[in-house]
C-alpha cells in the first residue's frame, strides 16, 4: 500500500510535463508571429519583459506551468516523507488523489477559461487538502 502514494505524485509530474508541451506548442508560434511583427525576442530575455507581449491564451498556459513549481513542491515533499516513513494509509492516499485532481482541474481552468474565482477556489481547496496532509503528518511524526 505504501507505494500507492507515488501514483498521484507521478501524475503531478506528468501534468507538469504536459503543461510544458502545451506551453511551447502555444508560445513558439506566438514568438514567431511576434518576430514577423519586428519584435526582437532577445529584448524579451527576462521574464519581467514578457508581460503583455504574448496573447493572454499563451501567457495563461505559461503562468500555469510556473505555478506547478510552486505549491506542488510542498505536495511532493510531504508525499515523499509519507512514503519514506512507510505511513501511507487511506487518509493520506485520498488526500493525495484529491490534491492531484484539484490541481489538474486548476490547470485546465487557468489555461483555458481562466475564471478567477473558480481558479482561486480550487487553489484554496488544494491548500486545505495539502494542509490536512501537513498537519496530520506533523502530528504523526512529532507526537
Amino acid at each position: 500500500m505504501n507505494d500507492l502514494i507515488l501514483q498521484p505524485v507521478i501524475l503531478m509530474c506528468l501534468l507538469s510535463f504536459m503543461m510544458m508541451v502545451w506551453m511551447y506548442a502555444t508560445r513558439i508560434p506566438a514568438a514567431k508571429e511576434n518576430e514577423k511583427k519586428g519584435i526582437d525576442l532577445q529584448d524579451l530575455s527576462h521574464p519581467s519583459k514578457l508581460g503583455g507581449v504574448f496573447p493572454s491564451k499563451v501567457e495563461r498556459v505559461a503562468d500555469n506551468y510556473n505555478h506547478l513549481f510552486e505549491q506542488p513542491t510542498v505536495f511532493y515533499a510531504i508525499s515523499f516523507i509519507i512514503w519514506a516513513l512507510n505511513m501511507t494509509d487511506n487518509v493520506y492516499l485520498t488526500c493525495a488523489w484529491i490534491y492531484f485532481v484539484i490541481r489538474l482541474i486548476h490547470s485546465l481552468f487557468q489555461a483555458t477559461l481562466n475564471l478567477v474565482w473558480i481558479r482561486f477556489s480550487l487553489f484554496i481547496f488544494s491548500w486545505l487538502v495539502l494542509a490536512l496532509m501537513i498537519f496530520r503528518l506533523s502530528y504523526n511524526v512529532f507526537i
